[in-house]
């Protein structure tokens, strides 16, 4: 089971996050209000990096060119990128680095809709590393909006390809949705905040929650 802790902005997070056992750590470079500068992400990352072992380092972009992601991603030393916005399956073959690609799903999506979508991207993106991640789509918002969407949904589509689970997640659901859904991994960013910030008390417990239904990552001291 992969864990990913996202919308990353200070060190000691992202310590808790790690040494919790997170697989993965994200940092959001799209404008939210999560939103972090290069200046600001450098100091973080290089101290993921630091870590052994350690989780992988995603930065998370919303609909800008690929040479700017290219960049980011080569300046930061980002482990994995994570396309959150409307990019094309054909987008995502300029992006260098492995891919989280989000798949957006709305109360009225039908599961065969996001298996077709799935599919195009497997004949696209042959031989590449990437994971597809679900997430609720409000009001255009692209990811963080604490919304749950169908996890019937969810676990027809889990049943056909690895998908990692985002959207409305916390410490006290995120072992149910493991154990209905059975997915790759699972996701949360405002699950884990009070107040509009990130709480370590919640990081630690949702990863802790994840791990009662599945193996986390043994990065934990």
């Amino acid at each position: 089971m992969k864990v990913k802790i996202c919308g990353l902005s200070k060190v000691d997070h992202a310590l808790a996050a790690a040494k919790a056992g997170a697989d993965f750590v994200g940092i959001v470079f799209a404008p939210s209000r999560r939103q972090v500068s290069l200046e600001q992400a450098l100091p973080l990352v290089a101290t993921i990096h630091n870590l052994e072992p350690r989780p992988e380092v995603v930065g998370v972009f919303v609909n800008i060119e690929p040479r700017g992601v290219n960049r980011i991603a080569e300046s930061c030393q980002l482990d994995r990128v994570q396309l959150s916005g409307d990019e094309t399956w054909q987008y995502c073959r300029e992006i260098k680095r492995p891919l989280i690609k989000v798949i957006h799903v709305s109360i009225t999506q039908k599961p065969e809709e996001v298996l077709t979508e799935i599919e195009r991207g497997h004949r696209v993106l042959v031989k590449r590393d990437f994971i597809c991640l679900l997430d609720t789509v409000v009001d255009d918002v692209s990811g963080g909006t604490g919304h749950v969407f169908d996890w019937r949904l969810a676990r027809e589509v889990a049943a056909r390809f690895p998908v990692m689970i985002a959207g409305g997640l916390t410490p006290e659901n995120v072992g149910q949705l493991i154990e209905e859904v059975q997915p790759l991994g699972v996701d949360v960013s405002s699950g884990v905040e009070t107040n509009g910030q990130k709480d370590t008390a919640k990081i630690v417990a949702f990863i802790q929650a994840a791990s009662r239904e599945g193996h986390v990552g043994d990065f934990a001291t």
